[in-house]
């Protein structure tokens, strides 16, 4: 047995006995993605286990999230600080080697990865942030920001819808340092022996080369050599992304279930991995790994060494460009520009002292157009709606397979793929991305919108055509659920602003975000400018605020987005009749509940009956009425017709809301 091979098989034990004493996980991707492994990480992945955060490195994604105990193995051997006391707590609560790899938790892990498919669009994103930085960062003798994104997948990845998303766009834009390796095994979770082709029989060589990328076909994926070789022809194809499709055995050297479906997702027993053991010839004990082997996995001094060569490299730029120098180091430290506050003063004075009718997505378009002017880490977007989400900023520079250095990405029709690719393209640091698309599509986008909330990255998402006030595109195109959803997901900032002003306030709390996502629901129609009704309009940024007050009132209206237009006239058509009424504006439930308790009560007194009017689902509203109050919505679809006819059908006017008041008190 060659050297190579125990390297290989320690990873192989490490992931039997982890899996054992856990006795829950997956052995067979570690067992048989072992060669695999060893090739890429000791002889071409490009990383420093002593600076994991170092911004030119490799990033490595394994797709196939669930054989996580083989990145952990990699990460423990070669010099990450990662124990061999987590090892052994795979799987436990605390540990830092949970069920699935988590972006946060284990230091070396690039994202968070489980849902299959979505670490490949992470992938594609992390790539395609690596064009568009180095294109805007390299120099002549400089390339600064130069290295390759790896990613491990399997039959599951390509099976989901996700990987035709972002897997085509890859080959559109060229990310030719983008590498894939398949897993090629011929096992899913339903399949014994083999019989996955009785679901999943793509020609899956030729479904790559038809999206323009290189395929390196029937690679022995248990062969150091013929892997190698694979790599490294990979590497020397810049213009296109690559995938090495490796042939392998899954749960190799388990000798009565490898091959099958039994040791995919299950512990072998102590009896098959004694024999496992015996078959590679491993004859340590339980979580044992011999020094001479740690020797030999250990990547920290080759690791050091490539990045004090970069570092070196990097004091020549510096000196030579300090400008930019200076400005990728603030963009890779994530800091806000460092005009930002005298900035946003000024753009919110702009707004103010300009009233005016208008739609919000327009409003947005206004605002990312200034945006743009001080906050260069902006890449935006759009599903093939830029021009109804208005996400296009008047002085916006495609990206393209040809020219890395621009702003704006043609993510096509793919909604899901869009919201992946900008995980990855939050992930690699230097870049906020923001894409839009309809807010009933956040639907299609769901998984990844969850899987940025998880990460808390700083993505944002531009969902236009926010009510039934679209109109004519009928129920298909209405969301009615879809913003009570979006507030239902943890660490999720969710705007659904009334007007200019407070869509002002949403794009820059979404960038002073660090926490997580952020949603801004933007209307299709023209809302008329409140904030004349405001005391305090810096009491926007928290979320809820009162909008227009009376002495003593007899009750309160809660409103958002187009709907506080109808609560501002309906408070007016009260207090014609005598009746005293609060409206306050609420563009961020999710803002308004992290504030302390007596601001909330001040804005909302428990004391006070509260009619709340939102053009959705009216369930959510009740944590904010109570059961004493009353709210206007829809629990029902939408319908085909111009929006103000439908807000007339379904109630959302100030005649309604106004009995609905009355009645109330």
């Amino acid at each position: 047995m060659n050297d190579r091979q125990v390297l290989a098989n320690a990873i192989r034990a490490l992931a039997m006995d982890a899996v054992e004493r856990a006795q829950s996980g997956h052995p067979g991707m570690p067992m048989g993605m072992a060669e695999i492994a060893e090739v890429l990480w000791r002889h071409h992945l490009s990383h420093n286990p002593k600076n994991p955060s170092w911004i030119n490195r490799d990033r490595f994604v394994i797709s196939n999230g669930h054989g996580s105990m083989l990145l952990y193995a990699l990460l423990h051997l070669s010099g990450y600080d990662l124990s061999i006391e987590e090892i052994k707590r795979f799987r436990q609560l605390g540990s830092r080697t949970p069920g699935h790899p988590e972006y946060g938790y284990t230091v070396g892990v690039e994202t968070t990865t489980g849902p299959l498919g979505q670490g490949l669009s992470n992938a594609v994103g992390m790539a395609l942030a690596e064009k568009v930085m180095g294109a805007e960062f390299n120099e002549k003798n400089f390339d600064v920001i130069n290295h390759h994104t790896y990613a491990f997948l399997g039959d599951g990845c390509l099976m989901e819808g996700l990987s035709h998303e972002v897997s085509s766009l890859a080959g559109v834009l060229g990310l030719g340092k983008l590498i894939a390796l398949y897993d090629d095994n011929g096992i899913s979770i339903d399949s014994d022996k083999g019989n996955i082709k009785n679901w999943f029989d793509d020609d899956t060589p030729k479904r790559y080369e038809a999206y323009g990328w290189q395929v390196i076909r029937d690679i022995d994926g248990h062969s150091f050599t013929e892997i190698d070789r694979a790599i490294k022809e990979a590497k020397e194809n810049s213009h296109q992304p690559t995938l090495i499709c490796c042939k392998t055995i899954i749960g190799k050297g388990s000798p009565n279930k490898q091959g099958t479906g039994g040791v995919h997702g299950a512990p072998l027993g102590l009896d098959e991995i004694k024999l496992a053991k015996k078959q590679i010839g491993w004859e340590y004990k339980e979580f044992e790994i011999p020094e001479h082997i740690y020797r030999e996995w250990d990547c920290s001094e080759h690791g050091e060494k490539r990045e004090q060569i970069w570092q070196e490299k990097f004091a020549s730029y510096s000196q030579a460009h300090p400008v930019k120098s200076a400005e990728l180091k603030r963009r890779v430290n994530r800091e806000l520009p460092y005009e930002w506050d005298s900035f946003k003063q000024n753009l919110q004075n702009a707004i103010l002292k300009n009233p005016k009718n208008i739609a919000t997505r327009k409003a947005s378009q206004e605002i990312i157009d200034h945006l743009m002017e001080v906050t260069p880490e902006l890449l935006g977007g759009s599903a093939d709606l830029a021009a109804s989400n208005l996400t296009m900023h008047k002085s916006a520079i495609p990206v393209t397979k040809r020219n890395g250095r621009g702003d704006y990405v043609f993510y096509g029709v793919r909604e899901f793929g869009m919201a992946g690719i900008m995980n990855g393209l939050a992930l690699y640091s230097g870049l906020i991305p923001f894409g839009g698309t309809f807010l009933v599509f956040s639907d299609y986008a769901r998984n990844a919108l969850r899987m940025s909330a998880l990460m808390k990255l700083r993505t944002i998402h531009v969902f236009t055509h926010d009510s039934i006030g679209l109109g004519e595109d009928g129920p298909t195109h209405q969301p009615i659920e879809h913003a009570s959803s979006l507030r239902a997901i943890p660490n999720m900032m969710v705007w659904r602003p009334c007007d200019g002003y407070e869509t002002c306030v949403a794009w820059l709390s979404a960038i002073e975000n660090k926490k997580g996502p952020t949603s801004i629901l933007l209307s299709r129609q023209s809302l008329p400018a409140q904030f004349e009704n405001i005391f305090e309009f810096k009491e926007a940024f928290k979320g809820g605020y009162v909008l227009v007050d009376s002495e003593n009132p007899a009750a309160i209206i809660v409103a958002t987005g187009s709907e506080v237009s109808i609560a501002v006239n309906a408070q007016q058509t009260l207090s014609d009749k005598g009746i005293s009424v609060r409206v306050v504006s609420m563009p961020s439930t999710t803002t308004f509940d992290r504030q302390d308790w007596n601001y909330k009560n001040k804005v909302l007194p428990k004391t006070v009956p509260k009619v709340a009017i939102e053009a959705g689902v009216t369930d959510f509203w009740r944590k904010y009425v109570g059961l004493e109050g009353d709210i206007i919505g829809l629990d029902e679809y939408g319908e085909s017709g111009p929006g103000k006819d439908l807000f007339t059908h379904f109630g959302l006017t100030v005649d309604e809301l106004v009995r609905r008041v009355e009645k109330i008190i």
